[in-house]
């Protein structure tokens, strides 16, 4: 709840200034998919790949956050809408800063991802689906968590007991199961280099 006695203070520096001074154009590479499908593994392979390139980048990742700033949050729909809010207000803060930044969440319903992009300015909210089967994902089971949702000790769990919107037009859509984590980074930084977020000074110094 927003209270009546706060005002919007404007800063000194812009967006645009801090962007240029890291000579980037920031965005939000918004990483969406099932529990198991690969995120956060194809998230820090392109966050590696970013660093080595000399961009200035962060991943918020689902588990990270939940361990500090979303801690008091649960896993029912309305705390999980409150758990997309709350990064999409922090990711857009990162923005603000000039970063390309990265959010590895399930973040399972369509509207909550359009609000998300709705804070953004036009182009700088990139999402990227994850698409691997359910069936990949708890064949992965990496954290156990599919098991004790089918033994009913997790409730509310993402394409057991609780719905998931798959994405019907995102801007990068990666199957983990076709191709490597490897193939899945350069994916998604080609789009990058193709939408001119990246420099093409960054691309060279790399290739050199």
């Amino acid at each position: 709840m927003k209270t009546e006695n706060t005002v919007w203070h404007e800063q000194h520096i812009s967006k645009e200034q801090r962007a240029a001074l890291k000579k980037q154009t920031p965005c939000l590479l918004w990483y969406t998919g099932l529990s198991g499908s690969g995120k956060s593994t194809v998230a820090n392979a392109v966050d590696a790949l970013l660093f080595k390139l000399g961009c200035h980048s962060y991943l918020l990742d689902g588990d990270n956050v939940r361990h500090g700033l979303n801690g008091d949050l649960g896993f029912s729909d309305e705390e999980r809408i409150e758990n997309i809010r709350r990064i999409s207000e922090v990711a857009k803060l990162f923005i603000d800063a000039g970063l390309i930044v990265s959010t590895a969440f399930i973040s399972p319903f369509a509207s909550d991802r359009a609000l998300a992009k709705e804070k953004l300015a036009s182009g700088e909210f990139i999402e990227v689906f994850i698409d691997t089967p359910i069936s990949i994902c708890e064949q992965r089971d990496p954290k156990g968590l599919y098991k004790k949702a089918r033994a009913g000790e997790i409730k509310d769990f993402t394409g057991i007991d609780s719905s998931y919107d798959v994405p019907q037009a995102p801007q990068i859509h990666v199957k983990t199961a076709e191709q490597s984590i490897e193939q899945c980074a350069q994916q998604i930084v080609n789009h990058l280099i193709a939408q001119g977020f990246i420099p093409a000074s960054c691309i060279e110094q790399l290739e050199g």
